[in-house]
């Protein structure tokens, strides 16, 4: 089978990654990269030791996303801190390398992440930022950027005055519209990191693979339409 793409979007893999690792990156990386990087004064292109001192809070830390965000941000230095709904997600946020990690439907999140981050948090990578806009406003610090790469089924309001008072920015993100430049900078993030380790999949690293063949496609679309937790990974296998 020959595939024709754009050079650009043909990435050769570091040495010692595996294609289980390659297949699991692409729109997931990028996206968690551009997410740590449109805050005030955030590096163009992460890279070890340039989060250093910066507070990351997760969302949804067991998630695909979730999970290349709480690793990149550990490899460039941040303090990080995830929310999961649940001790299964903890457990695999941990293992991603989360600092810390709150469970949101226990106790008052709120209250917990600022005993973590008692002046608050630097970057909050968000999957729902309708349902958490007022959890981000509660923990979010001075000129803090709350970076959302999903979209819930309600429109989003926010606290202009409480914002405005932080001088906070929302940034939202996809992938897909990303300038070339910015986009260009975190495929090279995302093979350094691999190239350092960084970058893991499998259940010891957070994110469970689950493998069908090819002839069960329809299978693995109803695993991802079903939220299964991890990479849901097709086998093409090597015809002629």
């Amino acid at each position: 089978m020959n595939v024709a793409i754009p050079s650009a979007q043909a990435v050769p893999l570091p040495l010692n990654a595996s294609f289980d690792l390659g297949a699991s990156l692409g729109i997931p990386a990028l996206t968690a990269h551009r997410c740590l990087t449109v805050g005030e004064g955030a590096p163009a292109r992460l890279a070890p030791g340039l989060l250093a001192g910066r507070t990351v809070l997760v969302a949804g830390g067991a998630g695909a996303v979730g999970h290349a965000a709480i690793e990149l941000a550990r490899w460039a230095g941040a303090t990080v801190i995830a929310t999961v709904s649940g001790p299964d997600k903890a457990r695999l946020a941990a293992a991603a390398g989360a600092h810390h990690v709150v469970n949101y439907r226990e106790g008052d999140p709120a209250a917990g992440i600022r005993a973590l981050a008692r002046d608050g948090v630097d970057i909050i990578v968000e999957v729902a930022p309708t349902t958490n806009a007022a959890l981000d406003v509660a923990v979010l610090g001075p000129v803090g950027v709350v970076a959302a790469y999903a979209s819930g089924d309600e429109d989003l309001v926010l606290p202009v005055r409480a914002l405005m008072t932080l001088n906070a920015r929302w940034q939202f993100v996809l992938v897909y519209t990303v300038p070339p430049a910015p986009k260009a900078a975190a495929v090279e993030a995302v093979s350094a990191a691999i190239a350092d380790g960084a970058l893991r999949v499998g259940e010891e690293a957070g994110l469970p693979l689950h493998r069908f063949p090819l002839e069960r496609t329809a299978d693995a679309h109803a695993a991802v339409e079903s939220g299964a937790v991890g990479k849901v990974l097709i086998d093409v296998g090597t015809g002629p």
